[in-house]
């Protein structure tokens, strides 16, 4: 009567109403992340809970022997692990104020460039401020809340996936056999994708470690820790973990540092193009340019956690494609 058209509102109204959840979800951004490394970490406890699930055949004694396990593994791989990783790092840290760095610093090129004289115009500064920036990523990772959330909200998730998942199917009951086929998708890529990722990172610990000290490079075990961690962040970490090692190595004195950088690219190599696919072949399945976006883009928009999650969420955008495909052609 008006003149306005219904299929123009009812699209106005989405594109409304997409707008006002972006702006809701950037809003609770902090909090949803907190729930999604929860679910991320749900997701690498499933198997074992699966599996004792089978045998005892009860979800409840299965999920409580699961954290029981997990958590007795992580502490004593805590404690093995930390007592090399302090020791390396209280002698990195004398070894940084020794007598002469400054001046090998200063010396140090890249292309002819001098580089060591830009850092040792600053090198005091740098050094003063090393135990601070220590203390703060510690402040950081050691947030007393969310470690406490994120087991307890990954227990949730395991305890009442199915519940979760069937709440879901109700909300999308007129599309439910879509909807049902899109979660059992999403569900077998996080697996596959999460399983993969730990499979990555503890190759890169254990190649590292063995290598590094058989390479008798300095801090070999610290080294090889925090290549570990960054493993679990796409593109950048890697690259960061290089850099580090090759760094800490060379102004450690140690004399074959051009060995060190042609093992870090045999070995990138080596993860990128074949175990990599290897162990991704049945998970998130994204073209290397698709990644770089992503990672890029993920850094612009949230940081670190971006970067972390973007592989996850494009992963998660190319099953809607696929599904949507599978709706508008049944053939497809």
């Amino acid at each position: 009567m008006l003149g306005i058209d219904s299929k123009a509102a009812r699209a106005t109204w989405s594109a409304l109403f997409l707008v006002l959840f972006l702006g809701a979800v950037y809003l609770i951004r902090e909090t949803l992340l907190v729930f999604v490394i929860s679910l991320m970490f749900a997701y690498l406890l499933y198997p074992l809970f699966d599996m004792l699930q089978t045998r005892f055949g009860a979800r409840t004694p299965a999920l409580v022997l699961t954290f029981f396990l997990v958590l007795g593994l992580l502490t004593a791989f805590g404690v093995f692990l930390g007592s090399h990783v302090g020791a390396e790092a209280k002698l990195l840290a004398v070894q940084l104020r020794r007598p002469g760095l400054e001046q090998q610093i200063a010396e140090w090129k890249i292309l002819e460039i001098p580089v060591g004289a830009r850092i040792t115009e600053h090198y005091s500064e740098i050094v003063a401020a090393i135990p601070a920036l220590a203390l703060r990523v510690i402040e950081a990772s050691s947030n007393l809340i969310d470690l406490i959330l994120i087991p307890i909200l990954s227990f949730f998730f395991l305890k009442d996936g199915l519940e979760l998942r069937n709440v879901v199917l109700d909300i999308f009951d007129d599309r439910r056999r879509a909807m049902e086929s899109l979660l059992d998708d999403a569900h077998t890529m996080m697996l596959s994708y999460m399983r993969a990722l730990l499979l990555l990172c503890l190759a890169v610990l254990v190649i590292f470690s063995v290598v590094l000290h058989l390479m008798s490079v300095p801090y070999a075990i610290l080294l090889a820790s925090i290549a570990f961690v960054l493993e679990f962040i796409p593109m950048v970490g890697p690259i960061s973990a290089a850099a580090i090692i090759l760094t800490v190595s060379y102004f450690a004195g140690y004399p074959n540092v051009w060995m060190l950088a042609a093992f870090l690219g045999v070995y990138r190599l080596f993860q990128d193009y074949v175990l990599s696919p290897h162990l991704m072949k049945k998970g998130v399945e994204l073209h290397p340019l698709v990644v770089i976006f992503g990672v890029l883009a993920g850094g612009e928009i949230g940081g670190v956690a971006g970067i972390f999650l973007s592989i996850p969420i494009l992963a998660m955008f190319r099953l809607l494609y696929h599904q949507q495909r599978k709706v508008i052609s049944p053939q497809y």
